[in-house]
């Protein structure tokens, strides 16, 4: 049996990668409180969403991420760098982070159907 998860989803990755949404509930701001199935996935995929257009710094990537735990944040961030979805590199005094091939590839695998 899944285990599901309440968590908070941005509106459009939660209309991008609905087949995850089990339930919507309350709207916050620009996220939707949403019951959630394959937790560790779809977290992934709102990291990789959300540098899909350009690069960020780690905190605008926190930030528009919605992931609320920074330790969990941190976790997927270093994930998604170690497995090469995600690249990190210095400037000046911050870091930017942005999306590789491979990363866009992983992406695009769980994008909306009717894309």
């Amino acid at each position: 049996m899944v285990r599901t998860r309440l968590t908070y989803v941005p509106l459009e990755v939660a209309d991008q990668f609905e087949d995850f949404i089990i339930k919507r509930e309350e709207q916050v701001l620009d996220a939707v409180k949403a019951r959630t199935r394959d937790y560790s996935t779809l977290t992934l995929l709102k990291l990789l969403y959300q540098l899909r257009g350009n690069s960020m710094t780690f905190s605008n990537l926190y930030s528009r991420s919605k992931i609320r735990m920074k330790k969990s944040y941190l976790n997927y961030l270093h994930l998604c760098v170690d497995y090469n979805f995600i690249k990190k590199e210095p400037v000046g005094p911050n870091v930017i982070y942005s999306i590789t091939d491979k990363g866009q590839t992983m992406l695009n695998l769980f994008m909306h159907k009717g894309n």
